[in-house]
Formats: structure tokens, C-alpha cells, sequence
């Protein structure tokens, strides 16, 4: 059986505010992106870790982060304009006998190694699953106007991580047939339902956060603080 990771880190991180890509900011002298890719280098099921990156920041990454942190069993590949596009590109690098793909976004630096390797279990007996959490607040549906409609049942809503992980072929297809359809989505879970596969959950923990603005660079160096004491 082969195993491919797919670690997409190919975002401007407009919502930063940095003149830098969120991926190469530093939490504790280290940047965002080394830590995740500690994660998953330590994977020994591994057959390949692929790198999605934006092309003006190859170089960048290769020696800040790859060669620094002598991280040298990671395959690059350029990202496209949108994630879904990056993770295509992915999708595409990764060896073609591959059986199971692992996409995980780069700005995820919190994620554990058991975590990723349950996810794994699930999507080998269900062929598709991703990590998620049961979210804490009530949750609202509105319309356009920003009046409330209803109140969700908060019992079943979960807030959706990565890794999503997936037999290859099953998202290879998934992806294709949205290109073929001209539908974008915001993760790939998103795009195997639309083909009419079920996606199995593993509840993640909420340490688990995506660092997308200055606050979750406070917030990333809070966990990595009580990660130490513990």
C-alpha cells in the first residue's frame, strides 16, 4: 500500500496583513510551515510528502525552510490560484500507484501524529475521512440581509480540519469532475460528497487551528507554550 501526503502551502495570507506569506512566519524562531512539516516527516508510512507552494516563493521555501530544517524527503510542486487548484496540482505530483492521499493545509502546525494516522484508519476502511471537532458555539443561519432564519442543532454541526484523507483515485475523479463542471469548493470533502461518497469523521482536538490572522499567531504561541509545561 502507498501513502502520499500533500501539504498545501501555496496562500498569500492576505488576511495576515504581512509581507510575507503566513506559511514563513515565525512562531519561536521557527516558521508556521516547519512545524507542520515536522509532523508529518516523522510519518514513517509515508511514501511521499509533496509540497504545494506558490512559485514565487520556491526558492524561499527551499532554503528557509527545507534545507534549514534538513527536511529532504519532500517533493515541490507549484500551487495555482486558488487551494483547489493548488491541491489539484498535488494530486498530480504525487506517484500515480499511490492508494491513499493525506491533504493537509501547511498552516495547520498543531495537528499530531496520532491524529493523522486515525484519520488514515478511517480512510481505509471508508475511503474518504477527515478530522473535525463538534463546534462550541450556537450556531445561526441568516439570510442576505443578516436577519436570523433558524438556529441550528448544534448536536450535529462540527467544524471541519485537515487532514482529509482520501483513496486516490476517489479524489483524483472528485477533482476532475469539478474542473469538467466549472464548481469550486472550500475543502475536498466538499467535492467527493458532490460525487456521492460519504466522508467519514474523526474528532480532532481544538488545538488543531488554521493560523490565518494576527490573532492565531497569539493564539499558536499560547498552545506551544502549554505544550512545553505539559
Amino acid at each position: 500500500m502507498k501513502v502520499s501526503a500533500i501539504i498545501v502551502a501555496a496562500g498569500q495570507g492576505s488576511r495576515m496583513g504581512a509581507n510575507i506569506s503566513k506559511q514563513y512566519l515565525h512562531l519561536y524562531g521557527k516558521p508556521i510551515l516547519a512545524y507542520t512539516l515536522e509532523i508529518f516527516h516523522s510519518i514513517s508510512v509515508l511514501n511521499e510528502i509533496v509540497l504545494v507552494v506558490a512559485e514565487k516563493d520556491r526558492n524561499y521555501c527551499k532554503q528557509k525552510v527545507l534545507r534549514k530544517n534538513q527536511f529532504y524527503r519532500i517533493k515541490l510542486t507549484n500551487g495555482g490560484k486558488t487551494r483547489q487548484q493548488s491541491v489539484f496540482n498535488g494530486l498530480k505530483t504525487v506517484c500515480p500507484q499511490t492508494d491513499f492521499v493525506i491533504i493537509h493545509d501547511g498552516v495547520r502546525p498543531f495537528v499530531k501524529k496520532e491524529e493523522v494516522l486515525e484519520v488514515l484508519d478511517a480512510a481505509m476502511k471508508f475511503d474518504a475521512a477527515a478530522l473535525a471537532v463538534p463546534v462550541k458555539d450556537t450556531v445561526k443561519k441568516v439570510n442576505n440581509e443578516g436577519f436570523i432564519l433558524s438556529t441550528l442543532n448544534r448536536e450535529k454541526i462540527w467544524a471541519v480540519q485537515t487532514p482529509q484523507v482520501f483513496r486516490y483515485n476517489l479524489i483524483k475523479d472528485a477533482h476532475e469532475k469539478a474542473i469538467q463542471d466549472g464548481f469550486s469548493a472550500t475543502d475536498d470533502c466538499m467535492l467527493v460528497e458532490r460525487n456521492g461518497n460519504k466522508v467519514k469523521i474523526v474528532k480532532g482536538s481544538y488545538e488543531n487551528i488554521k493560523i490565518t490572522t494576527p490573532e492565531d499567531i497569539i493564539l499558536g504561541e499560547a498552545i506551544l507554550d502549554w505544550r512545553l509545561r505539559s
